[in-house]
C-alpha cells in the first residue's frame, strides 16, 4: 500500500524553502550590504554593540534559513520550526525599538511605514511553525 502525502505537504515545504532564502538573504544582508540599516533596529541599552548584534543575528538568520532548505527529519523539522518562532520573538522588540525612536533605515522612513511592519512580525512566527510542521499538528 502507497501511503500519499496530505495535499498541504507541497505547500508547506514550498513555504519552508521560501522562508528560508528569505533567512538567508537577510543574514546577508546583515553581514553586508544593508548591516547599517538593520543597526537602525537594535534596542539601546544591550550590553554589546550595535554591530556586533547584527552581526551575531545575521549569522544566527543564516543558519536558520540554510536549516529550512535542507532536508531533515520531522522531528528535527519541528524542533527547527519552534526554534525560528522563539527567534522572531526574540528580534521583535527591535522592530518596536525602531518604530518608538523613529529610527528610518531599511525603507521603513515614515512612522506609518515602521507601524505596518509590526503586524507581520506574528505572520513570520506562524509561517515557521506552519512549514515546519510544529503547529497546528496534522490530524490524520
Amino acid at each position: 500500500m502507497t501511503l500519499t502525502p496530505p495535499a498541504s505537504s507541497g505547500r508547506r515545504h514550498a513555504g519552508r524553502l521560501l522562508l528560508g532564502s528569505f533567512l538567508v538573504l537577510a543574514g546577508a544582508g546583515h553581514l553586508t550590504f544593508a548591516r547599517r540599516g538593520f543597526q537602525a533596529q537594535v534596542p539601546d541599552g544591550l550590553p554589546v554593540s550595535k554591530d556586533t548584534t547584527v552581526l551575531a543575528s545575521g549569522v544566527v538568520e543564516i543558519a536558520l534559513g540554510a536549516a529550512l532548505l535542507a532536508p531533515l527529519a520531522p522531528p528535527t523539522r519541528r524542533a527547527l520550526g519552534w526554534g525560528l518562532a522563539a527567534f522572531f520573538v526574540a528580534v521583535f522588540p527591535g522592530n518596536i525599538s525602531q518604530f518608538v525612536h523613529h529610527r528610518s533605515a531599511l525603507g521603513m522612513n515614515t512612522d506609518t511605514k515602521r507601524a505596518a511592519r509590526l503586524p507581520f512580525q506574528p505572520v513570520l512566527v506562524l509561517w515557521a511553525l506552519w512549514s515546519t510542521g510544529a503547529w497546528p499538528k496534522e490530524r490524520r
